[in-house]
């Protein structure tokens, strides 16, 4: 399970926000510590060997890292290397979703003396053998979920709304409705 993120993307547009809004939510926590637990549990229940933190490096792709890269993301201490979650991770919390990551480990990257550097092929067929593990984790953890959710994640926005909605575009405001619609008084 990653539960803290760096992001080294560049060039991927990683907010809802704009266009006449800004918000600024809190990400010092970028994975809902509810959802996360229950995933964790759910991978100890089904077999699947789980560490429940890890920092996760999401990187530009689509290319696979240097040896420099790899050795660099090795020496900061990060556990995953990957092209995804934290684009993800940043767009839950703005819509007031729990997010959690089950980081599935493909490969060794490029760093690892006795592997040979990564290919699509040898991700895919990882990928596809821990497909099953990953469907017998989510239907544990959706099995389990709690039926009301006690995590500060779906009131992200309380706070971190910083234009006054009274005058934002009703064009943005109508596409953002369903993220932004229980703060506007005017809907």
């Amino acid at each position: 399970m990653a539960d803290q993120f760096v992001d080294r993307t560049r060039n991927r547009r990683s907010t809802f926000f704009g266009e006449g809004l800004v918000a600024h939510v809190s990400f010092a926590h970028p994975t809902c510590a509810e959802l996360s637990s229950v995933l964790a549990d759910a991978s100890v229940h089904c077999g699947v060997p789980v560490h429940r933190k890890g920092t996760y490096i999401c990187m530009e792709g689509p290319q696979f890292s240097t040896y420099a890269e790899a050795t660099m993301h090795r020496q900061l201490h990060f556990e995953v290397i990957g092209m995804t979650n934290v684009t993800e991770a940043k767009l839950a919390r703005e819509a007031e979703l729990c997010y959690g990551a089950i980081a599935m480990i493909t490969d060794y990257d490029c760093w690892h003396p006795e592997h040979e550097s990564v290919t699509g092929a040898q991700i895919l067929a990882t990928l596809q053998q821990n497909a099953g593990n990953a469907q017998n984790v989510l239907r544990e953890a959706v099995r389990t979920l709690p039926g009301e959710r006690r995590c500060p994640c779906g009131s992200a926005l309380a706070h971190a709304l910083i234009t006054d909605l009274k005058i934002v575009p009703k064009a943005t405001k109508k596409k953002l409705a369903p993220i932004i619609g229980k703060y506007d008084s005017e809907k």
